[in-house]
Parts: C-alpha cells; sequence; structure tokens
C-alpha cells in the first residue's frame, strides 16, 4: 500500500466507509446494505441504472478504490479506482446520506 492512500478506517462518514469497504471486499450484500432503498448515481455526470452500473464497474470486473482524499465531512473522496476493464483512473466520489445509507453517489474523472 502506498503512503498517500487513505486507511478506509479513516473515512470520517460510516455510511461512506461501509460503501468503500463493501466495494473492496467486493461484497455485494455488505454494498447494498451501505445503500439507501431508492438509491440513485451518476457517472460522468449521466444517470445510470445503479444496479446495472455496479455489476458491470464494480463486481464483475473486481472494482477496487484507494481513497486519496476526502472533504465535505468525508462525504466528497478523491480515489485511484481501478477494475479489470478499465484499468486504474483518478476518480471522485460525492456521496448523499440519508439515515446513515448511500442515498446518492456521483462518480467521475478527477482532474
Amino acid at each position: 500500500m502506498n503512503d498517500d492512500v487513505l486507511p478506509v478506517e479513516l473515512l470520517a462518514d460510516p455510511a461512506v466507509r461501509a460503501f468503500v469497504t463493501a466495494v473492496n471486499a467486493q461484497d455485494r450484500e455488505a454494498f447494498e446494505d451501505a445503500l439507501a432503498p431508492g438509491a440513485t448515481m451518476s457517472d460522468d455526470g449521466t444517470e445510470r441504472d445503479l444496479a446495472e452500473w455496479t455489476e458491470r464497474e464494480i463486481f464483475a470486473s473486481n472494482g477496487r478504490m484507494d481513497v486519496l482524499n476526502q472533504t465535505d465531512d468525508g462525504r466528497t473522496l478523491v480515489a485511484r479506482y481501478r477494475n479489470d476493464t478499465y484499468g486504474e483512473m483518478r476518480t471522485r466520489w460525492q456521496f448523499t446520506v440519508e439515515g446513515g445509507k448511500v442515498a446518492r453517489f456521483e462518480t467521475g474523472q478527477a482532474s
């Protein structure tokens, strides 16, 4: 692990921490548990079907997030995201948390 990666246990928001932990563990049950009912998402500004996107971008392609920094009380992350389809890229993740669960996330390439 590189020194510039923020350990997941140090993520400030518990819901975001649960989301990232589930992604990195490839744990579908924990991932679904981290989401609020009716959760939504967008990728590079385009609304996506959450179940279809997460299957393709996370679970079927071994997605993983290495968080580089957090802002907005842990609800905005910059991470190195990698999967077997696209390799590694610098990404930004913004989370809306309601009732202790992720109600929405927006992701896309970071500068």
